[in-house]
């Protein structure tokens, strides 16, 4: 570890040290788990990390982050969301994401003022500013706060803190919610959820690591890391993939050239679009 990364680190203990009660919104992925790890080195008991839990997220990321937590001793709570009861979050445009992420910091502002607790932390890392993400509107709107940016942490960075804290996510793939898959304008439903959710168990059973299954209607998009792509482009391999999404009920199966890459669904957005993402 660099001086410069352990001064950050040093940083981000200081900042959570700052809170008498924290609750982390978590979600398994590298960035949240080593904030809620860092969290409950600092803070202890006076910590709750707090996942939502509904048919966006797939039952494998839930009981993987489930057993991080117990495995490490990390305060948790499984907190139910309700955002497909939410009609600007079912249409599926732009903002999508930032009807997502308003119900989970309400529901988690009903629990900090249940529980006595002082603040909401989450896991924007600096890198992430960068990016379109609407839910990081809903997370200023309900002052929750990103101790990782703010001690100028990027996800590389993360990733090597998590290594050094011997935290076997450190080199977790990427993920998101399995709406994220489903093209813009078509409705989110949990049969669609589900479809995607069955299609990516199919190819995690093949081996497959960093991939998506992009749901456009009866065609399944399917997008691979590419340094994993080169390994399936025989037919023997073509055959598993599409056998696999089809058993999900996909009628036909592409594979994208470009490979996988985040958020490749927001390309087809219109600048506008964007820019009135969650007003």
């Amino acid at each position: 570890m660099t001086e410069s990364l352990s001064q950050r680190r040093e940083l981000l203990r200081e900042t959570l040290s700052e809170c008498d009660q924290m609750l982390v919104a978590y979600s398994g992925g590298v960035d949240s788990a080593y904030l809620a790890w860092e969290a409950y080195q600092v803070l202890g008991s006076r910590m709750l990390a707090v996942i939502a839990d509904s048919p966006s997220i797939p039952r494998r990321e839930l009981a993987a982050a489930i057993d991080f937590a117990s495995v490490h001793g990390i305060p948790l709570h499984v907190l139910q969301t309700a955002e497909m009861a939410r009609p600007e979050y079912v249409r599926n445009d732009a903002s999508r994401c930032f009807f997502c992420k308003d119900e989970l910091f309400q529901a988690m502002e009903e629990l900090r003022q249940k529980l006595g607790f002082s603040a909401i932390a989450y896991g924007k890392n600096l890198d992430d500013s960068g990016d379109f993400r609407p839910g990081q509107k809903a997370a200023a709107f309900h002052n929750a706060i990103a101790p990782l940016a703010s001690a100028l942490l990027s996800k590389q960075d993360i990733r090597q803190l998590a290594q050094a804290a011997q935290l076997q996510v450190w080199d977790k793939p990427a993920s998101a919610c399995l709406a994220s898959r489903l093209e813009y304008g078509r409705p989110v439903t949990s049969e669609a959820l589900r479809q995607i959710e069955q299609a990516e168990d199919g190819l995690i059973s093949l081996g497959l690591r960093q991939f998506r299954v992009r749901h456009h209607g009866s065609l399944a998009r399917v997008e691979i890391a590419r340094q994993e792509l080169s390994s399936v482009l025989t037919i023997e391999w073509l055959g598993h993939i599409t056998a696999a999404v089809r058993a999900a009920g996909f009628q036909y199966v592409t594979l994208d050239c470009e490979g996988y890459r985040t958020g490749s669904m927001n390309a087809v957005l219109p600048i506008e679009a964007i820019a009135q993402a969650g007003k």
